[in-house]
């Protein structure tokens, strides 16, 4: 396979992915192009830009993604009520595709011929990075240094940024307490003292929420509107995808809601602690699954539900560009046509309740459910609804009684 001649480079700014950048330039050879995604991670970037001036790299991108992010990453997830294993909100493993697709389009615009990530050769980044590349580009070249080079310690690390003369902040000279992802949708919190799964997370960690013990002693309620599954309006202000997911995050971390403390499965097939924030997003996953429940029809609600687990195991593992994710979104969204309406919910104390929920399409009839005397529902009718479905347990018990 010939060698790659220009790379372009998921590029935060940081020691780690500074050091891969000389890296590439003078083990690969490679002539680099960086490219850094501002997915809301609340980091100024242009930083990243003068670092890579200073590598002298001539082609540099960094793009705001935050409302595509949102319109047509988060929402499309949040359609599925997608959780993994039951609790994960899959922040970090919705953000992997859209910055792998946009490392594809700019190989595209730049005519490279290669690609490559930071992430480790243990985790489930590097999965998702490249069978997105793969998916959208086939014939791309991927590098992971983490998977190729010899630097497998933080003392290697400094020893070859200050070799090559890649500026060294003081506060990463020393070991890290854990490694953070963050984006609009959450931040997560993995390695070093979280490693250990009976150890508590220190309450100074959290950026997004406040503790619940700290917390405001008054209720809050916010109203979240909803068109076709997707959140438009936040207490009757409609906002964009993105800015609505941020007032969310205001919200919830103001009242400690949307911590998550979880051992996980990876896909390598490893156990792994990961600490979460998502505010936001347990807002928008609490509101959506209650309209649902007055606007969708049982079976296909219950179909629904059935299906979310392989969904968000997708996501999990990387398949967000493959035929069986698409097949699933296209059924997933055709149920959310009459997913319209406002849920209110009561925040307080690290809890995000439902407290009420209306919709134009509801399928919640009074006349039918109250208990009071009605016109429009026989009582009768449902001895032989019961009788019906009885008949086989009824001759399956009569023709095991005769043995």
């Amino acid at each position: 396979m010939a060698k790659p001649k220009k790379v372009v480079l998921a590029y935060s700014g940081g020691l780690d992915t500074s050091i891969i950048l000389r890296w590439l330039q003078v083990e690969k050879g490679c002539e680099v192009v960086t490219f850094t995604a501002d997915i809301g991670q609340g980091e100024e970037l242009e930083p990243a830009r003068k670092k890579a001036e200073l590598m002298g790299i001539k082609q540099i991108y960094i793009d705001d993604l935050k409302e595509e992010f949102v319109r047509d990453f988060v929402f499309p997830m949040f359609r599925a009520n997608a959780l993994y294993e039951g609790v994960y909100l899959l922040g970090t493993s919705i953000a992997r595709p859209l910055i792998a697709k946009r490392l594809i389009e700019i190989a595209i615009e730049t005519g490279a011929d290669a690609i490559a990530h930071g992430a480790t050769g243990k985790g489930n980044d590097q999965v998702r990075f490249e069978l997105t590349a793969y998916a959208l580009k086939p014939d791309i070249k991927v590098i992971a240094p983490w998977r190729e080079w010899t630097l497998n310690s933080r003392a290697s690390l400094i020893d070859y940024a200050e070799k090559h003369q890649i500026p060294i902040p003081k506060d990463k000279r020393g070991e890290a307490p854990y490694s953070t992802d963050a984006n609009l949708l959450h931040i997560s919190y993995e390695g070093k003292v979280l490693e250990d799964p009976w150890s508590e997370p220190h309450d100074d960690m959290f950026k997004l929420t406040v503790s619940p013990e700290k917390a405001p002693d008054k209720a809050e309620y916010v109203e979240i509107e909803f068109a076709k599954g997707d959140a438009v309006a936040v207490n009757g202000v409609k906002l964009s995808p993105a800015k609505l997911l941020a007032k969310l995050n205001e919200l919830g971390g103001k009242h400690g809601v949307g911590r998550l403390d979880l051992v996980e499965n990876r896909y390598v097939g490893m156990k792994s602690r990961g600490v979460y924030e998502t505010p936001g997003g347990t807002l928008l996953h609490v509101a959506h699954r209650a309209v649902e429940s007055i606007t969708l029809d049982r079976e296909a609600m219950h179909l629904k539900d059935e299906l979310m687990p392989r969904y968000a195991k997708m996501i999990y593992t990387g398949y967000w560009f493959a035929p069986e994710r698409e097949m699933l979104q296209a059924a997933i969204d055709q149920t959310q046509t009459w997913v319209n309406g406002t849920v209110r919910l009561k925040l307080f104390k690290g809890s995000a309740t439902v407290a009420g929920r209306k919709s134009p399409n509801s399928l919640y009839r009074m006349d039918y459910v109250t208990f009071e005397e009605d016109s429009v529902y026989n009582q009768f009718d449902a001895e032989g609804f019961i009788k019906l479905n009885a008949l086989r347990l009824r001759l399956g018990k009569m023709a095991h009684d005769k043995k």
